[in-house]
């Protein structure tokens, strides 16, 4: 589903980002990237979903060159892929409810249809009795559950989580984790950085990223060009 052939990144006047990058992450997989902050983790995911374009290589998504797609193709592939970075972005002026909406509502569902898919992705993290609360009102873990659930509303085949559970305790860390786990349990390919040595000892498969090039990968998959 997800293939790196070669890439780098460079951006203007830095060091180089990513370099060299090749992997596959086949259809359905969880796949955990981990590295310490500056490592390319970031830079990597927002390469999927072209909001960030190699300086020289070729990322493949569905059979698609990412990096040459043209504005107007951007929106079909962003469809099918559900973005979760640390800073949520939920509207603080609208409900928990609204906010949930709110993608369904851009692509063109009706108010009823996105009302109810809203509800039940909702109620897929946990939060069915937030709905008609202030996402201010909430917890940090209630906010990314939150914000897991606007990302899943679309029904994407594809989850990217940046960091999901950075600056949440334990507990909270925990819930995010298991609804996320629970989206690959039907079958959604998950990429999930993180740098929590407690959600990667149960991992069955690790990127790991330093200074932006690859080290061994750690379970199944294919891996070339590591440093």
């Amino acid at each position: 589903m997800i293939e790196f052939k070669q890439v780098s990144k460079r951006y203007s006047g830095d060091a180089m980002a990513l370099s060299n990058i090749t992997l596959s992450i086949p259809v359905g997989e969880l796949v955990f990237l981990s590295g310490p902050s500056g490592a390319g983790k970031s830079t990597l995911l927002k390469m999927i979903p072209a909001i960030e374009r190699p300086t020289s290589g070729t990322v493949i998504v569905y059979g698609q060159d990412v990096g040459a797609l043209k504005p107007a193709g951007l929106p079909y592939l962003r469809r099918k892929i559900g973005l979760i970075f640390q800073q949520q972005r939920l509207l603080f002026d609208r409900s928990v409810l609204s906010n949930v909406m709110l993608p369904l509502l851009v692509t063109g569902s009706t108010k009823s249809e996105a009302e109810r898919r809203a509800r039940a992705a909702l109620d897929k993290v946990g939060l069915p009795e937030k709905a008609a609360s202030n996402p201010q009102s909430l917890s940090g873990g209630e906010q990314q559950r939150v914000a897991i659930a606007r990302a899943i509303v679309n029904r994407p085949q594809i989850i990217l989580a940046d960091e999901p559970t950075a600056n949440l305790d334990r507990a909270s860390a925990d819930l995010v984790l298991d609804a996320l786990k629970a989206f690959h349990g039907a079958g959604v390919t998950c990429l999930i950085s993180t740098h929590d040595d407690h959600i990667l000892a149960s991992a069955k498969r690790i990127i790991r990223l330093h200074h932006g090039r690859l080290l061994p990968d750690t379970g199944t998959g294919f891996l070339q060009g590591a440093a």
